[in-house]
């Protein structure tokens, strides 16, 4: 007999129909999502740290690679210094025996120049000793502002005018304030000599070749160009200080003196310069004209030579320094024999640095030596002539 009531179904109860013990599944759902949310930011968590232990580690390694090759005796300066070492010794077994006498190796190493007149580059230590001799004989390499240039010249731009501001009504017509632009234009001149060697002191090992060369280049090279960049007249050579007509003078008041008094010469041209430019000022004349000045006195009889306060600081003339240039003109008719002014921002040398050396043991192999011809470029011009003011022996 069928014990089921007529209206009883065998279905499962309505969805909305729970017992209090069935778990709620938007919670349970929420649960899972926080739960794997949470898992997300641990494993990120634990990448970034592992990313940071790893970058710190390769930082670590790194900086140590790089102290042990800048560390003396590491594998890289090591092999840095062999490759300089080898260059050096390739070009003076060049200067002493030629190309033909090196070993392979050695032969390799010379650095063939940049140039149709054949030769080998200098090795930068060669260069750099033969630059500073050549400060003892080019004292305005000394002051001037100096740079390097692989071109035939080098143009800088100059501000020819400058903006000119005006007070104006409410309503007027603003002028036009833009400044005005040029140019100038150094040419990089050529400087070429030869010194000949005998060849006992090239075959003698105890004579050091590369310095006597060395020093023999720089003296030439260092004498010429110390002229040029005081009277050079801008012909093949650089235009000089005192040559350029834009730079400012004072006279003297007499046709050949310093006039009747100097002292106050010197004073009104002191501050006719702008200040910045003053302040950052030196003297330039020979020792015929400095020794002149020395003997010169303020109205209280004080010398307004000063001698530099410890060693190896220059001596002064009205609190600002001395540079003694042989090439300038002593004190006579018409001459300038006294500049003074900031150089460093007046003037400007560029050099081609890497100097051009060529072995020539057949022209004079007669007599038993070996010529060698060296040639160097260089330029230098007058840029900012307001830092800059000249006496000149004149009466206006």
């Amino acid at each position: 007999m069928n014990m089921h009531r007529p209206y009883e179904t065998r279905s499962a109860l309505p969805i909305e129909t729970r017992n209090e013990g069935d778990a709620d599944p938007i919670a349970a759902a929420v649960a899972a999502v926080e739960e794997l949310r949470t898992a997300v930011e641990t494993s990120r968590t634990a990448a970034d740290e592992r990313m940071t232990r790893e970058l710190r580690g390769i930082t670590e390694r790194l900086d140590a690679i790089d102290v042990r090759t800048q560390r003396p005796g590491s594998p890289t300066q090591t092999q840095t210094d062999e490759a300089v070492a080898l260059q050096r010794r390739a070009f003076t077994g060049f200067l002493r025996h030629g190309r033909e006498g090196l070993p392979p190796e050695e032969a390799r190493s010379l650095i063939v120049g940049d140039d149709t007149k054949g030769g080998y580059l200098a090795p930068a230590e060669f260069t750099t000793e033969v630059l500073k001799d050549i400060v003892e004989y080019s004292p305005v390499r000394m002051a001037a502002r100096v740079g390097a240039t692989a071109n035939g010249s080098v143009i800088l731009p100059k501000r020819t005018g400058r903006p000119t501001a005006h007070w104006v009504d409410e309503t007027e017509d603003r002028p036009e304030t833009g400044s005005t632009y040029g140019q100038v234009e150094i040419p990089v001149h050529e400087m070429a000599c030869y010194v000949d060697v005998s060849l006992r002191l090239l075959e003698d090992s105890a004579v050091n070749v590369e310095a006597e060369v060395a020093s023999d280049l720089a003296e030439e090279f260092g004498r010429l160009e110390g002229e040029a960049f005081i009277e050079g007249n801008g012909f093949k050579k650089p235009v000089g200080l005192m040559v350029d007509t834009n730079v400012p003078y004072t006279p003297t008041g007499n046709a050949s003196t310093l006039g009747s008094t100097p002292t106050d010469l010197l004073i009104d041209v002191f501050y006719s310069v702008q200040p910045f430019y003053r302040n950052r000022g030196a003297w330039m004349v020979n020792g015929t004209t400095l020794a002149a000045i020395r003997k010169l006195k303020d109205g209280e009889g004080n010398y307004i030579w000063r001698a530099g306060l410890s060693e190896g600081q220059p001596a002064t003339i009205l609190g600002r320094p001395v540079i003694e240039a042989v090439d300038m003109a002593d004190v006579g008719s018409a001459a300038e024999p006294i500049l003074f002014g900031d150089f460093n921002t007046g003037y400007r040398i560029y050099d081609r640095v890497n100097m051009s050396i060529l072995r020539d043991p057949y022209s004079v192999a007669t007599k038993g030596l070996v010529r060698f011809h060296a040639r160097r470029r260089v330029g230098g011009a007058v840029v900012r002539p307001a830092a800059l003011r000249k006496i000149r022996c004149a009466t206006s």
